[in-house]
């Protein structure tokens, strides 16, 4: 294989998106290495321990977190947005007299759309959707996780446990949330040029709205399958087995995926520059049912499949030219 490696002209704002991408993912690592460091250093280790009974009581992460405006705003985010770009696309108005659940589809990798999006205010969600004070909600776990969880709370990114949306959704008029509703099971059949979404046995979102009487938002990003590729996982493989297990008993599968390196375009940890697009489409009124049951939750999800359907039948042909196959609403 012949490397392909980046040429050195590259003009600085490429190269500053580059180290934007590069750094978000190495994240984790260096504040968990910092962390680790502090806990083992004599001088500072009563501060590490105080900050991990802090952790383990403090219940920001299910009461809505503690959303710094300013760190949403920040220049990293936009970078981020520019490498490959990304994109929101409003369709329809949402009153903020209302609240909102929305659902975020397809997962893909890391849903880094879901991230920039609505995460962030790198695409100005707050402009487009005035009056909205949207949540992102995601695995317990990475709450766990010492000082990447400060980062989690300051971007206003919450549990996704039922309390926490019950909490967000009963605080007032445009208090919202935002589901990635395939979750860790939907990674694994993240495919550049797919769409295979797991839904069909997903109504614990829809039965949160109900029991709100939140409004349903479907969103759908074009693109975010498209910039990692993973290793062949069909099913019943070793592979597939292997990321079972891990779903079963640590709440996540890990892809085994891969992408560019960071000075070549070959292979590496690197996302490919592929658009990403959000489109939110229209809400779908919920009526306040404290218990609602098995037939009006099917008959909500369809309405809100219905949506979906809607969003990709509109879009695709501009956002996903190269699709391999259609959409599809899979276990």
């Amino acid at each position: 294989m012949v490397v392909q490696w980046a040429p050195l002209s590259l003009p600085m704002p490429r190269r500053r998106q580059t180290a934007s991408i590069l750094f978000w993912i190495v994240s984790i690592p260096i504040l968990l290495a910092a962390f680790v460091y502090v806990l083992f250093t004599p001088r500072y280790a009563p501060w590490a321990l105080a900050y991990l009974v802090f952790l383990a009581l403090d219940p920001s992460p299910e009461t809505g977190g503690r959303r710094i405006m300013l760190f949403r705003k920040l220049p990293l985010w936009k970078w981020m947005k520019d490498y490959f770009p990304i994109a929101l696309v409003k369709t329809a108005e949402l009153d903020p007299s209302k609240n909102y659940l929305f659902g975020y589809h397809p997962h893909g990798i890391i849903a880094l759309g879901a991230w920039t999006n609505f995460g962030t205010e790198a695409s100005d969600f707050a402009g487009k959707f005035p009056g909205l004070d949207l949540r992102l909600m995601t695995l317990q776990t990475n709450f766990n996780l010492p000082l990447w969880r400060e980062v989690l709370l300051s971007l206003g990114i919450c549990s996704v446990s039922r309390r926490s949306c019950d909490n967000i959704l009963n605080r007032g008029p445009g208090n919202s949330c935002m589901i990635v509703v395939g979750g860790a099971a939907e990674s694994l059949h993240a495919f550049p040029g797919t769409a295979d979404l797991t839904i069909k046995k997903r109504l614990g979102f829809i039965k949160v709205a109900l029991r709100n009487g939140s409004n349903l938002v479907p969103v759908f990003s074009f693109g975010e399958n498209d910039i990692w590729d993973q290793v062949n996982n069909p099913p019943g493989s070793m592979i597939r087995k292997i990321q079972a297990v891990f779903h079963k008993y640590l709440t996540f599968a890990p892809p085994l995926f891969f992408g560019r390196g960071i000075f070549q375009y070959n292979v590496g940890i690197m996302p490919y520059r592929r658009a990403i697009v959000s489109v939110v489409g229209a809400p779908i009124e919920c009526p306040k049912i404290e218990n609602p049951s098995a037939e009006i939750l099917n008959e909500y999800q369809e309405l809100y499949l219905a949506g979906l359907q809607k969003i990709w039948d509109d879009h695709k042909d501009k956002y996903a030219p190269n699709r391999k196959r259609e959409m599809a609403f899979i276990a």
